[in-house]
């Protein structure tokens, strides 16, 4: 099996587009969410929090390269340049067949399907239907639009799994290198943040609502006082290459990807298992040829419901115990959906490289129903960190954990 090496990270996040920039914040306790003031006309939202990217010109490219792309595609663009940039790969490998690509997200661009279907409503709507729509919201428009952006000819995957839409991608695009089939993978996902994606989560009563005057204390995972999630938005993107690729060729290599595991509940479409949790973190170890006290640190999916937050704390216990430090960063970005997976692989990345554990932002008292684990709080923590997990869980069922080492 041939090792998988990290050369390249691109980030839009809601607390910064680069790893220098999130690990300020991460280490400053600076967030991304506020008070949603373009959602005033939707009185009907129970939450009025979002973390938005506000600081990025997403219109900076020619039409003719963004024509077919909504926000979403738009910031994985942003993010898959500045990968690939950092990576240094050379442009004749991605048209040589050996270069692939894997990127998911929840939804297309939900603005413009948002546009199209108030089109619809109207006298003869066909007539009014843009030619470019269907490639904007269309589920696999990030996948899509990169891989004709870049001139990809390898593997092209379009992962839509929710919540584990970059994760996944990561995962496919490194089984991709390790057995062989492609040599490097452009990974990621990407998530717009809009009302109605905010709405289908206040829909299920899962948003947080009691902190809509107080965007600092939202969203708070693991805490007694959690009410519910925050919707985010951005996009992370990671490049994959073969170590002795890599090393031939003299890229950075940022860390090691050792260890992918996916399985799914098989039970419920909203409701997590904590066994289905708990078999994606062993899958993931045993792929890493690793024990749980083998690891550093484990980043947790934790967003903030009531009922994800105990079983994958439940989980998370059943296989570390109290070994491990443990800890969430939605509350800093807020649950950026589909994108989350590749993003908080990025801020792992800047964790094992800067040597600190991030925090759960937002706990002050845990929730006495969570095994005792070993959760951070308050400050960033130093740590010399060699080994470390970062989960997600998905609608569906669908879970994913990954084990990077430092390189």
């Amino acid at each position: 099996m041939r090792r998988v090496a990290i050369t390249g990270v691109g980030l839009a996040t809601p607390i910064g587009h680069d790893l220098a920039a999130v690990t300020e914040a991460l280490q400053g306790d600076r967030h991304g969410v506020r008070v949603m003031h373009e959602w005033d006309r939707h009185p009907e939202m129970l939450t009025r929090l979002g973390a938005p990217v506000d600081d990025l010109d997403l219109r900076r490219w020619p039409r003719k390269v963004t024509r077919t792309m909504g926000r979403v595609a738009r910031l994985a663009l942003h993010a898959s340049e500045a990968a690939l940039q950092q990576s240094g790969l050379e442009e004749d490998a991605l048209h040589g067949g050996r270069v692939g690509l894997a990127y998911g997200s929840t939804d297309g661009s939900t603005s413009v399907w948002e546009k199209f279907a108030l089109t619809l409503e109207q006298p003869n709507a066909l007539l009014g239907l843009g030619s470019n729509a269907y490639l904007k919201f269309s589920t696999h428009t990030c996948a899509a639009n990169l891989a004709v952006h870049f001139g990809i000819r390898g593997r092209v995957l379009s992962t839509c799994a929710a919540c584990v839409s970059a994760s996944q991608a990561i995962g496919f695009g490194y089984e991709q290198i390790k057995h062989g089939m492609q040599d490097a993978m452009i990974c990621g996902g990407a998530e717009e943040l809009h009302y109605i994606s905010t709405g289908v989560f206040d829909v299920l009563q899962a948003t947080s609502t009691r902190y809509n005057d107080r965007p600092d204390e939202s969203p708070r995972p693991f805490d007694a006082e959690r009410d519910g999630l925050v919707v985010g938005e951005g996009a992370g993107t990671l490049v994959l290459e073969e170590w002795e690729r890599a090393v031939a060729r003299g890229a950075p290599i940022l860390a090691e990807l050792v260890g992918f595991g996916t399985s799914c509940d098989g039970t419920h479409i909203t409701a997590p298992s904590a066994a289905g949790m708990e078999t994606a973190m062993r899958l993931a170890l045993e792929d890493a040829g690793l024990a749980p006290g083998d690891l550093d640190y484990v980043n947790a999916h934790a967003t903030a419901t009531q009922v994800g937050d105990l079983g994958e704390a439940r989980a998370t216990w059943a296989v570390f115990r109290d070994a491990v430090p443990v800890s969430s960063t939605k509350g800093f970005t807020g649950h950026t959906l589909g994108a989350c997976g590749a993003i908080e692989a990025a801020f792992c990345l800047a964790m094992l490289r800067e040597g600190f554990v991030a925090p759960n932002r937002n706990l002050r008292l845990v929730d006495p129903e969570c095994p005792p684990l070993p959760l951070v709080s308050g400050a960033c923590r130093e740590a010399d960190l060699r080994q470390v997990m970062t989960n997600n869980f998905a609608f569906g069922g669908i879970n994913t954990s990954i084990v990077l080492r430092r390189a």
